[in-house]
């Protein structure tokens, strides 16, 4: 089971090194930190197992933030119509996505940052996405709101790529032109 201490945090050298495509069909060893990764964040996500174990709550965990260099991430959250999406994606990648841009309001977190670090953080509003399952069928999904903006943020560790790396530094809060802001309550 995965917990907090086998996340790594910012500065650990994993963070800034692109993940390697997995070859099909999974090894054991991947099918099981694909399992793992999910499982951390529907475990995240509960509050008497959170509590239990100490684990931060999560909506996204790449393979990078558990020091393995393969790209593949996990993603638990509800989409904008409160369906739920909860999945394994290997070799993930945007095929198209919106000119409109969005962002959190709150600012974006990370589980291997343990700071708050603020602005926001410009991201596409709408994408088209590909990708593998576990079990090497081949996916593709149009995603908006928070989803293409985790889903986003994800892509970005497989890339070695921190979400605060797109934050404008001279102006952390400036306004993101053609963009419309996602508020969380």
């Amino acid at each position: 089971m995965l917990l907090m201490e086998h996340i790594i945090r910012e500065g650990h050298p994993t963070l800034r090194t692109r993940a390697e495509e997995v070859t099909f069909p999974l090894t054991k060893e991947d099918r099981q930190l694909a399992e793992e990764m999910l499982q951390y964040l529907i475990n995240s996500q509960n509050p008497e197992m959170a509590e239990k174990y100490n684990l931060r709550g999560g909506i996204g965990l790449a393979a990078n933030q558990v020091n393995s260099l393969k790209r593949m991430f996990a993603l638990h959250l509800d989409d904008d119509k409160g369906e739920l999406l909860s999945f394994v994606a290997v070799n993930p990648k945007i095929v198209s996505h919106s000119v409109e841009q969005t962002y959190i309001t709150s600012g974006e977190g990370c589980l291997s940052v343990d700071r708050a670090v603020p602005g926001y953080v410009p991201r596409y509003a709408r994408i088209t996405a590909k990708f593998m399952t576990v079990d090497g069928e081949e996916k593709k999904i149009r995603l908006t709101g928070l989803p293409a903006i985790a889903f986003q943020h994800e892509l970005d560790h497989l890339n070695g790529v921190m979400f605060f790396d797109r934050i404008n530094e001279k102006d952390p809060f400036g306004e993101i032109e053609n963009s419309t802001p996602f508020g969380r309550e």
